[in-house]
């Protein structure tokens, strides 16, 4: 681990991750940058970048999706859902907290926390905007029941859908049988958390209140062929992310279809302009600056030999390495993107057959609520992070690195902790 290769690109990429941390520079740069040095210096060779470690299906899904939301978004659904919303609870802070990470967590799990959080954080923002609140502590909630919502099921978040892949006898209803009770109770202890932390923050004036009530949301709707047709589509995706183990179709695909479906039939009212316009470039362009960067450490094989470090220290103990497993990959998954990583781990455990372990359902379950956990930790832990943070920058509400790292390191450290507990007493305690 000495070689010149390893400390070149372990510089690179932890220089590269101080620029992000202190912004400084625009994200996007600087990861874009750290990845063609990596090619530069030999670390990597392109074609191999473009062709493994470049997640264009991410990419893919992603630009689909925005092009699906800005479109959607001219016709002024999500003002009129946010004013609803608000009214229903006429105005009452706490409670719209509570709604809006239930239904993220609720829609992480069940969508993918990517989706989830592009449609949901439209509407966050104009709620804040209408009660005069501070959007930052609505979007970090957003980030963080994005991830924990995610965490419960197969297609929840990437790699659950890598596990199920890899282990054809864990079905949809394993995981949820398996991962939605610890969710729960990790939801439900984050989220009083958060009130507690953030209710000083969440007061509205009487007459933001009263002026909020006198809101007509029919007049921030614009009825025309696009809001029918964006809503149409918009349901028809979602239908399809939900249905796509049945229909064998996988989620890039029905989320690339709808968005061509959608240009399509909105040819001739929609400036295309416009809806270009308010992609995200930055966001896009920073995933492929990531995996540029996480690519070179796999290349050199810091994310392997980590995966195989983990049976060496524990000498193939079942108790053991699951509990590794879910606190190297909690810790490895908030700073590091986890997907190389569940990738290399897949086959590690597959290994322990061969230590005549027959059960390693608990190493399952231990990496799936490890990798998708962590992902709260920073900015950068997981693809809904990234996307939060691009969307609040563009708003004019940027959250900051360190500012989400005191937020998101404790409950990382929490959850993880509730994890041990759970996956001990359910299924490590008989091993002792």
């Amino acid at each position: 681990m000495y070689r010149l290769d390893v400390i070149i690109t372990c510089s690179i990429f932890i220089v590269c991750y101080l620029f992000i941390i202190t912004e400084k520079l625009n994200r996007a740069l600087v990861a874009c940058s750290g990845g063609v040095l990596m090619v530069i210096m030999r670390i990597v060779d392109v074609s191999d970048l473009f062709e493994t470690y470049i997640d264009w299906h991410t990419i893919s899904l992603l630009f689909s999706m925005m092009i699906i939301v800005s479109i959607t978004s001219q016709t002024g659904v999500f003002e009129y859902i946010a004013i609803k919303l608000a009214q229903y609870v006429h105005g009452g802070p706490i409670l719209l907290l509570v709604i809006s990470s239930t239904l993220t967590a609720i829609g992480s799990a069940f969508l993918d926390n990517v989706t989830t959080v592009l449609l949901f954080v439209p509407i966050v923002v104009k709620l804040t905007d209408i009660l005069k609140l501070p959007a930052i502590p609505f979007l970090i909630v957003s980030i963080l029941f994005a991830n924990i919502g995610g965490t419960a099921t197969l297609i929840g978040d990437p790699p659950n859908i890598m596990i199920g892949q890899a282990v054809s006898h864990l079905s949809f209803n394993d995981f949820l049988y398996h991962l939605a009770p610890i969710v729960c109770v990790i939801f439900a202890s984050v989220l009083t958390a958060v009130i507690i932390i953030y209710r000083n923050q969440l007061q509205v004036s009487d007459m933001h209140r009263r002026q909020l009530m006198a809101i007509h949301a029919g007049d921030y709707l614009i009825i025309n062929s696009v809001l029918f047709k964006s809503l149409a589509i918009l349901m028809m995706t979602i239908a399809g992310f939900m249905m796509h183990p049945v229909i064998n179709i996988d989620m890039t695909t029905v989320a690339m279809a709808g968005a061509l479906l959608l240009l399509l039939v909105t040819y001739h009212d929609v400036s295309f302009d416009s809806v270009f316009r308010h992609i995200d470039w930055i966001t896009l362009f920073f995933f492929i600056g990531l995996f540029m960067l996480v690519g070179g450490l796999t290349e050199i094989g810091i994310i392997d030999e980590i995966a195989k470090q983990v049976i060496f220290y524990t000498k193939g103990d079942l108790p053991k390495t699951a509990l590794l497993i879910l606190w190297g990959s909690g810790i490895l998954s908030g700073f590091v993107d986890n997907i190389p990583f569940v990738a290399a781990m897949i086959p590690v455990i597959k290994e322990f057959q061969e230590f005549g372990v027959n059960n390693l359902n608990p190493l399952w379950w231990s990496l799936a609520l490890g990798s998708c956990l962590g992902g709260n930790a920073t900015l950068i832990g997981a693809s809904a992070n990234v996307i939060v943070a691009g969307m609040s920058q563009q708003t004019g509400k940027p959250i900051s690195f360190l500012g989400f790292m005191k937020v998101g390191i404790p409950v990382v450290l929490f959850s993880l902790i509730v994890a041990t507990i759970y996956v001990y007493f359910r299924y490590l305690i008989h091993y002792y």
